[in-house]
């Protein structure tokens, strides 16, 4: 998005959120974190906060939502139980000290399957990450609650055993390599 409207403030937002954009950007405004284009747009209905948007008036609309920064460990709660990943990008230095825009970094990323924080934890259920490995004859799946250090390995040529294995486990996020994936969703 090259539009010569952008102010410096979406210039940096876009820059940060290219490298993460496979999560919802909190970005740190001040007291709050906003999201904004399609990040709002899914964030909005799951968080029960109101889309808006930024120059509504102009030519250059930006949709965007935003959330008290007090609060932001409820909101990404809701992220997570929906199975998003969040980005958290803070501002990394003083606004007062700030020659233009204030310097802004992602200072954590919270995924589903890597949450070790208890605040986002269901305390009743296990946390699996899975990753599944496949040659021509047989699957390798492994699944680890890195919450609990609990581990199961299994390895079988029985496709209905694995994916009965994957449904137990209930897991909140896997890793699958590309190829692997290709291959596996074809046949």
């Amino acid at each position: 998005m090259n539009n010569p409207k952008e102010t410096p403030m979406i210039k940096q937002y876009m820059s940060i959120k290219k490298e993460y954009s496979d999560a919802i950007l909190f970005y740190r405004m001040g007291d709050f974190f906003e999201m904004f284009f399609e990040d709002a747009k899914i964030a909005s209905p799951i968080l029960e906060i109101t889309l808006t948007s930024r120059n509504k008036n102009k030519e250059f609309s930006v949709p965007m939502c935003g959330i008290p920064a007090r609060a932001a460990d409820v909101y990404i709660q809701k992220l997570i139980e929906k199975g998003f990943k969040v980005a958290v990008c803070d501002q990394v230095e003083n606004p007062a000290f700030a020659k233009g825009i204030v310097k802004r970094a992602v200072v954590r990323v919270i995924t589903p399957g890597m949450v070790l924080d208890s605040q986002y934890l269901d305390s009743k259920t296990n946390n699996f990450i899975i990753s599944v490995a496949l040659d021509r004859e047989m699957i390798g799946l492994s699944s680890m609650d890195i919450s609990t250090g609990l581990f199961h390995m299994t390895q079988s040529s029985d496709i209905p055993l694995i994916i009965n294995e994957i449904s137990n486990r209930e897991p909140k996020a896997n890793i699958l390599k590309k190829t692997d994936y290709d291959n596996f969703v074809l046949q």
